[in-house]
């Protein structure tokens, strides 16, 4: 019952209320959609947060395997655009488990193209705060980044880069 109460009090209460209407199982995917919605809210607003008010979000998301992230995903932060981008990110392409373009970016014409300054990534299941989930591993850096899902078309990444607090959270849309 401890991860049910992540939330706040009115939040928990119609869920445990909806639990006893609907039945015990219910309550997971109410709680689900809620912590869905909050994300899709947070993207949607173009706003800054912090890493706070991510971080415990991300651990209520459920995992991905490797097979889900196949595909082209366009991405955003969480900075509000406070942050300059100086490679125009755009995204990330997952070709399959050995081949990833972990760093999409658009050209002066708006052309994307592969940015392999950083080099090539693979992908991998691994285990991040005892949640096994995919997670995209860089070739040549020592980064990585684990993956979570909001909804079939959405997932959220935490970029872990060492030496450097795991606080780097991220938003890919599927295209």
């Amino acid at each position: 019952m401890s991860t049910v109460c992540k939330c706040n009090k009115k939040n928990t209460l119609s869920a445990l209320v909806l639990g006893v209407t609907l039945g015990a199982g219910t309550i997971s995917t109410v709680m689900a959609g809620e912590v869905e919605q909050r994300w899709l809210e947070m993207i949607a607003s173009g706003e800054a947060y912090p890493a706070e008010t991510l971080l415990p979000l991300f651990e209520q998301l459920e995992p991905v395997d490797t097979e889900f992230m196949l595909g082209t995903w366009k991405g955003g932060k969480f900075d509000g655009g406070a942050m300059p981008d100086p490679i125009n990110w755009y995204g990330k392409r997952f070709n399959s488990t050995t081949d990833v373009e972990p760093l999409l970016v658009t050209d002066a014409e708006g052309k994307v193209q592969t940015f392999d300054k950083l080099g090539g990534a693979q992908m991998r299941e691994i285990k991040y705060n005892g949640v096994t989930s995919a997670a995209l591993i860089y070739d040549t850096q020592p980064i990585m980044d684990y993956f979570r899902k909001v909804n079939d078309n959405v997932v959220i990444g935490l970029g872990d880069i060492k030496g450097k607090p795991t606080d780097f959270v991220f938003h890919l849309t599927r295209e």
